[in-house]
């Protein structure tokens, strides 16, 4: 049984280790006096490759190659996390942020509810199978709290969005606002049976014929309804919806197919059209043109987008400053170039 509402999350805030017996936690670094030790490092590795989906051993042969580069390509982000996660929740604890014991034991049943836990035991059976004791999961949960309310009393509601961005961002997102034309037809197929020596050519145009004779029948003054024949004679799939089909955009439509729409109105019926299934009628249904949702419609749409990345960026700053203030004292030369590549990596311009 899993935590699936905490996990990886609560995992990849993974508690500090305690010493057992005589061993004794190897420090990596201290944040303003807080220690983040090799063990708390390890519990992050494994929580980050269960999210990608790989079961690596940590305790495994050390000249792993496989391992090796996995390890490489996480650490760096995970020890920027883990340093910008201590100076915020250090931080928040400042500015008084706790989690009460009512509001942890709310979370607990909210976990319990949505795990689907009617008992006790499944849920100690749970924290059992995670490593987890019901310490580490308060101290986790008050982590995570914290850091929602540093982020929501400190960055995010100081960060508004003005007529000025909106219409800049509009202007240059056009097309996520858009909507490209699109089409709805009805479509009668008469098939070309296949043969194992090639094209049937009796077959083909008894086919031709067929669909001729259909084409007059749908078009002729006063003649069928073309949803009546498609429901009729129609050897497509669409046949069970009297030839419907759409609607389609324009853009997904084949350059062929485009071509014998593109001058017909609504009502119009096309002429035959060959393909590799056979003959071919198509009736436009309708056609919606283009269509580009107006400012003042999207600004809702704008503002969540332009707040998502204000909050990004604006955040990363207050992490930055909180980091420039702290006392860090690294005690492994190898972490510490880790946290500098992941510092790095965060600077880099995403394509």
């Amino acid at each position: 049984m899993k935590l699936k509402t905490l996990l990886p999350a609560v995992l990849f805030l993974a508690a500090v280790a305690t010493v057992r017996g005589e061993i004794i936690e190897q420090i990596l670094v201290k944040v303003n006096g807080e220690i983040f030790t090799k063990s708390d490092l390890e519990q992050r590795q494994v929580a980050v490759l269960r999210q990608k989906g790989q079961q690596i051993d940590l305790k495994s042969d050390p000249n792993n190659v496989q391992l090796r580069k996995a390890l490489d390509d996480i650490t760096p982000q995970i020890m920027v996390d883990a340093v910008d996660e201590m100076v915020v929740v250090q931080r928040g604890k400042e500015l008084g942020y706790t989690l009460s014991e009512e509001q942890f034991k709310k979370v607990l049943g909210d976990i319990k509810r949505e795990n689907k836990m009617e008992s006790e035991e499944q849920f100690q059976a749970a924290l059992k199978a995670e490593n987890m004791t019901l310490a580490e999961l308060r101290r986790n949960l008050e982590r995570q709290m914290i850091q929602q309310r540093v982020q929501q009393n400190e960055v995010l509601a100081k960060i508004g969005v003005t007529d000025d961005e909106a219409r800049k961002y509009y202007e240059s997102h056009l097309g996520e606002f858009t909507t490209p034309p699109s089409v709805t037809l009805r479509e009668i197929l008469i098939a070309v049976p296949a043969d194992s020596k090639g094209l049937n050519v009796a077959a083909d145009e008894a086919a031709k014929a067929k669909a001729d004779e259909i084409r007059r029948r749908v078009t002729t003054t006063g003649g069928e309804s073309f949803e009546k024949v498609a429901a009729e004679v129609s050897d497509s799939p669409s046949k069970a919806n009297a030839g419907l089909i759409g609607p389609l955009s324009v853009n997904d439509i084949s350059p062929d197919l485009r071509k014998s729409i593109e001058s017909m109105k609504p009502g119009d019926v096309s002429e035959l059209v060959r393909t590799t299934r056979g003959y071919q009628l198509l009736k436009l249904e309708t056609m919606t043109p283009t269509q580009t949702l107006p400012l003042e419609q999207a600004r809702e749409q704008i503002s969540e987008r332009v707040f998502t990345d204000k909050r990004r960026a604006e955040f990363r700053k207050y992490v930055q400053k909180l980091r420039t203030q702290a006392i860090i004292e690294w005690k492994n030369p190898d972490v510490r170039k880790a946290f500098e590549e992941g510092i790095k990596q965060q600077a880099a311009p995403s394509l």
